[in-house]
């Protein structure tokens, strides 16, 4: 299962054979089962960790019990609590699996050796923080400014893999709106899509 972690590394940088068995040495596989956490508000964030099969969903419940979805991920993307990987400190947020899933993990210390060691993992590693920070401005601007149809639009649009995988309860909770009313535009697209 490690190819797909290869895969998806060689489509960004050029890597050696080398290099990446290198990488290979220090992951841990895990299994993880549906509904199963992987971080739990208090812990603190210290690895690394890629999806190579599988759904999860980083949520944070609010003073009124009502959980609010911040992001999902599924397979080839990371997931992580990027404030207490940062800042060594107890999150504020969980994460689940919403499927049985796979994941390569690698100690925050770890990871830093290999980006020091092996050039085009920095860069990697550059690469995804920036992105991060892109799709999170652009999260920002829609929660903003669009109406609930257009997050909804938006969404389904730039996350159609992510649409079909998910309860709508959750896509709700990541779109700022009420089950309510995602079920009315759901149903308003039918009639008119």
């Amino acid at each position: 299962m490690f190819d797909v972690f290869e895969k998806h590394l060689r489509n960004h940088v050029p890597i050696t054979d080398d290099e990446l068995e290198l990488i290979r040495v220090e992951s841990v596989k895990r299994s993880i089962r549906k509904w199963q956490p992987i971080l739990l508000e208090g812990e603190i964030w210290g690895i690394n960790c890629f999806i190579a099969s599988g759904c999860f969903r980083l949520y944070r419940l609010g003073e009124d019990g009502r959980d609010h979805t911040l992001r999902f991920g599924i397979d080839n993307w990371w997931i992580s609590d990027q404030e207490s990987y940062n800042n060594n400190k107890p999150s504020e947020y969980n994460i689940e699996a919403l499927a049985a899933s796979t994941v390569f993990i690698w100690p925050k210390a770890k990871w830093s050796e290999l980006m020091e060691t092996i050039p085009a993992l920095k860069k990697f590693n550059e690469m995804l923080l920036a992105k991060s920070y892109e799709a999170s401005q652009r999260r920002i601007f829609s929660l903003i400014s669009y109406s609930a149809e257009e997050k909804y639009k938006e969404f389904q649009r730039t996350y159609p893999s992510v649409f079909n995988r998910v309860p709508l309860h959750m896509v709700a909770s990541y779109l700022g709106i009420s089950r309510e009313t995602l079920s009315r535009i759901r149903k308003e697209f039918t009639k008119h899509p």
